[in-house]
C-alpha cells in the first residue's frame, strides 16, 4: 500500500470536534484531524509513541503535566504510557502519528 488516497481512509468523528480520515501503515497509524475551538481530548495513555503535527491553528497539548501551545508547524511528541490531553484553543488541523500502530482506534482500519 505504498499510496492511499483520501477517499480509501476511514473518516470518522472519534470525539465532538474532532473531525479526521484515518489510515495506517505496517507499523504505524495516522489521523489527520480538522478540530474545531474549544474541543477537547481527555488526558489517557497508551503504550505507543504519539507524535502531533499542528498544521493550522493552535492546541494547548498537555504531556506528563507539562502544557504548552503549539501552532502551526510545532511538534508535540508523548512517549509511550505519558499521561497527555490536547485542547483546541482555535479551530485548525493537525496530523498525528503512533508507533507502534494503534489498532483500537474506533475509526482506523486497513484498506
Amino acid at each position: 500500500m505504498p499510496f492511499i488516497s483520501p477517499g480509501d481512509m476511514a473518516a470518522g468523528e472519534p470525539l465532538p470536534g474532532w473531525k479526521g480520515r484515518f489510515f495506517r501503515s505496517e507499523s504505524m497509524s495516522f489521523a489527520h484531524y480538522a478540530f474545531d475551538a474549544g474541543s477537547s481530548i481527555h488526558e489517557h495513555h497508551h503504550p505507543n509513541e504519539e507524535v502531533w503535527i499542528v498544521v493550522e491553528g493552535e492546541l494547548e497539548v498537555t504531556i506528563d503535566g507539562v502544557t504548552q501551545t503549539a501552532g502551526p508547524g510545532a511538534v508535540a511528541v508523548a512517549p509511550p504510557d505519558a499521561r497527555h490531553s490536547v485542547r483546541a484553543r482555535t479551530s485548525g488541523s493537525a496530523l498525528v502519528a503512533n508507533h507502534p500502530v494503534r489498532r483500537e482506534f474506533p475509526h482506523d482500519r486497513a484498506r
